[in-house]
């Protein structure tokens, strides 16, 4: 089954704080591209402990982002 970008951004519930692991699937990208992401301020996330988590509604903006720029 392919997820194209709408579908991954109608999946992520902008209430749910996702793990690096659940947004590398939803985006379709790596765990290294995801924190470089993460580190430019293109995806933003929060700590939870040590842990670092990535809001729903924060996926929908990157994908919203990367839809822009493409025109």
């Amino acid at each position: 089954m392919t997820i194209t970008t709408t579908d991954a951004a109608e999946s992520a519930s902008p209430a749910r704080l996702y793990r690096v692991g659940e947004a590398m699937e939803l985006l379709s990208l790596s765990r290294s591209v995801i924190y470089e992401l993460i580190r430019s301020g293109r995806l933003r996330s929060v700590r939870e402990g040590r842990s670092r988590r990535i809001p729903g509604s924060a996926i929908a903006e990157y994908i919203a982002l990367l839809e822009s720029e493409a025109g």
